[in-house]
């Protein structure tokens, strides 16, 4: 089993909400949110926000309380069947900047909650986006 976390991200801009996605560079048409495998003697929370500063070069990122989802799926790596779980955390992010693109990644941006879901190729991945904007209007 592999275990990774990782962070859904939002600011407020304008009065409007964005989501953050980074496009990997090996998966011609995916975007998704910034995760990262837990390293031993890493909590998930400093898994998910090591990992986030990484991809994303941002550094103002805090986490909103009462916010954590687990997804589970399997997938296939060298010819072997893997279960991994994710870790999700809701992080708010007050960098005036937009961030910056790691090796990872060859794009960055910040999106509608409407152009987020569009974009988002994983069923699983989108319910996380799903679930963190029905908890911020509940807020």
């Amino acid at each position: 089993m592999e275990r990774s976390a990782g962070m859904v991200l939002f600011r407020e801009r304008n009065g409007k909400r964005e989501y953050l996605l980074l496009h990997y560079n090996y998966k011609s048409e995916y975007w998704g949110l910034a995760k990262g495998l837990i390293e031993k003697d890493e909590s998930e929370e400093d898994t998910a926000l090591r990992e986030t500063k990484e991809e994303t070069g941002l550094e103002k990122i805090e986490f909103v309380n009462g916010f954590k989802n687990k997804i589970g799926y399997f997938l296939k790596r060298e010819e072997k069947v893997i279960y991994k779980e994710v870790i999700w955390f809701l992080g708010k992010v007050s960098d005036e900047n937009d961030g910056k693109v790691s090796e990872e990644h060859d794009k960055l941006g910040w999106f509608s909650y409407e152009e987020t879901l569009k974009m988002m190729k994983f069923k699983k991945d989108r319910s996380m986006v799903v679930k963190a904007e029905k908890f911020l209007k509940n807020k």
